[in-house]
């Protein structure tokens, strides 16, 4: 089971990728988008090139559990992607999970400047990882 775990911004989508068994993830790339529409070909090539059959996206409640302009973004997005492949695409609640991998980067003593190029790589990396951690206890 290939993954690709995805973080969704306003200007950039972190991907993160699965080992072959879906045991670990690490951060892949960070795509910086001007259109939409674009992104998802993008995706989708990523998708084809790495032979990926499980699709998790970073789901961006507000800490109070309300839903927000990010979640409107980002069904946007998962809408656009699922009309283009036949796939299921995993929502995965991504609270903190940007904090936690900015705290990684500087326990990393990473200048902000490098931290700024890959944290949303990252935090796609804990998305998918908390995905994969899920599937595992269900197992």
């Amino acid at each position: 089971m290939r993954c690709l775990g995805m973080d969704l911004g306003t200007k950039t989508l972190g991907l993160a990728t699965s080992d072959k068994l879906g045991l670990i993830s690490s951060p892949y790339k960070v795509i910086r988008y001007d259109d939409i529409n674009n992104l998802v070909d993008e995706v989708i090539s990523i998708i084809n090139d790495l032979k990926i059959d499980t699709l998790v996206l970073g789901y961006p409640k507000n800490m109070n559990n309300t839903l927000g302009e990010a979640v409107e973004r980002t069904n946007n997005f998962k809408e656009l992607l699922e009309r283009k492949i036949d796939m299921k695409i995993n929502l995965v609640d991504e609270r903190l999970s940007t904090v936690e991998a900015e705290n990684i980067l500087i326990s990393e003593d990473m200048r902000r400047e490098d931290r700024k190029k890959i944290i949303d790589a990252v935090a796609a990396s804990i998305i998918l990882d908390t995905y994969l951690r899920m599937n595992k206890k269900e197992d």
